[in-house]
């Protein structure tokens, strides 16, 4: 049921949906006046132009009394609800599916599947295609001018709601796959967003936790040499003796956790704020792998003519240390990292002797929520948003990649290159 279920991310911009109406609405304004004077049709010209009429207080509404910037999934199916209706009528008006223009019917369905949740699109396809069966059998005759009128083939009248039919099937189909994707993008996208913004706070956090450490640093001594001081001085007073133990003992304690709180914010700053090169930067990042992993690590070095630094980047650590990590965690017991530089392209290879990609998804690395239907593994069934975040953001910051299995190590090959143009700037 989950399929069927209302989404956050489910909504219409309201902007561009307005927009959109109002030019709907003089398009249809200039075809229906169009048809009536210069071509001479007769058909219910009043009671077209009230249905029109209507589309335009349900736009004026729209743009004056709701404000919110996103249409919601159920407003949304309110105002497309009476698009369809709108143009449902005005068919009914002007000759029904022989209506040149009854193609637009299914745009509103169409609309709904890019943006809206399944239960809504489902919902306004079968409504345009009850829609589209009645306009079949049920609309005013288009007659030519001079009372003639237009004699058309069964065969072929019957086509064009079948056409009409598969047409809103299939380009819904599209629509609604196409719409999934992008949500599914959007949402990792947002998770990547959220990753950086707590690594910021973190950072930050760490740099002002060193401050305060080192500020209360002095205090805390001074009260201490202070406790020790009295304690000698009253050394008959039991009682005020346990006192300045007990004082002594949580002075000791409060340095202790200040050594906690330095000991991992002044590492972390030095490895931001710090230009390293590639093969540094690479290198601090294993450091951090090595001291919580059993597995070895092994760095080649193939050219380093280029040595030069690059400026640090949040983005660049955490696609690193994703890559690095998915390596780790797959690996049987090697991590392989090549480092090649030369005076024009740097390169970084990662490589492992685990299983490799699975092969069902080889074509798809990259992509968010990946599922690997094929393995036993419960670690690799994962949604696949470690890579795609990794693969994000370091082509944000002008990599290219490349993901396939080894063909020397046996497990998966991570190739990451820059023009060296392109890194000096990062």
């Amino acid at each position: 049921m989950d399929f069927l279920q209302a989404s956050k991310s489910y909504y219409l911009d309201r902007s561009t949906y307005i927009n959109l109406r109002w030019i709907a609405i003089i398009g249809q304004l200039i075809t229906i006046n169009s048809v009536k004077f210069l071509l001479e049709f007769e058909f219910p010209y009043i009671y077209a132009n009230i249905i029109i009429f209507l589309g335009i207080i349900s736009n004026l509404y729209l743009y004056y009394l709701d404000n919110n910037p996103q249409i919601s999934n159920r407003s949304s199916f309110n105002y497309l609800l009476i698009d369809i209706l709108q143009l449902s009528i005005l068919l009914y008006l002007t000759g029904g599916v022989l209506n040149p223009f009854s193609i637009f019917l299914i745009i509103p369905s169409i609309f709904s599947s890019s943006n809206l949740s399944i239960k809504t699109n489902l919902t306004l396809i079968t409504i345009t295609l009850i829609i589209i069966i009645f306009l079949t059998f049920f609309s005013y005759e288009l007659p030519y001018p001079m009372n003639e009128k237009l004699n058309i083939d069964e065969y072929y009248y019957f086509s064009i709601p079948l056409s009409l039919i598969v047409a809103l099937i299939f380009l819904n189909y599209f629509a609604i796959t196409f719409g999934k994707e992008s949500r599914l993008r959007k949402e990792a996208l947002d998770k990547i967003q959220e990753v950086i913004a707590k690594e910021h706070e973190l950072v930050s956090l760490g740099g002002q936790a060193a401050a305060a450490a080192h500020s209360l640093g002095t205090p805390l001594s001074t009260i201490k040499i202070i406790s020790q001081e009295l304690f000698d001085e009253f050394k008959n007073d039991k009682k005020l003796n346990k006192d300045l133990d007990l004082l002594v003992s949580q002075v000791e304690r409060c340095n202790q956790i200040l050594r906690k709180l330095t000991l991992n914010p002044i590492y972390e700053d030095e490895f931001i704020d710090k230009d390293l090169s590639l093969f540094e930067y690479v290198n601090e990042i294993i450091k951090s792998f090595e001291e919580i992993s059993t597995k070895k690590f092994i760095i080649n070095i193939e050219q380093n003519s280029n040595s030069f630094p690059i400026r640090k980047s949040i983005e660049l650590v955490y696609g690193f240390r994703n890559f690095i990590g998915n390596a780790n965690k797959f690996a049987k017991s090697k991590i392989f990292i090549t480092i090649k530089s030369d005076s024009q392209f740097s390169e970084i290879i990662i490589e492992d002797d685990g299983k490799g990609y699975p092969k069902d998804i080889i074509n798809k690395i990259g992509e968010p929520y990946l599922k690997v239907s094929e393995s036993s593994d419960k670690n690799k069934r994962g949604l696949g948003l470690g890579i795609f975040i990794g693969k994000t953001l370091l082509e944000k910051n002008n990599a290219q990649l490349v993901c396939r299995n080894s063909q020397t190590r046996g497990g998966a090959e991570v190739k990451i290159f820059w023009k060296n143009t392109d890194l000096k700037l990062l």
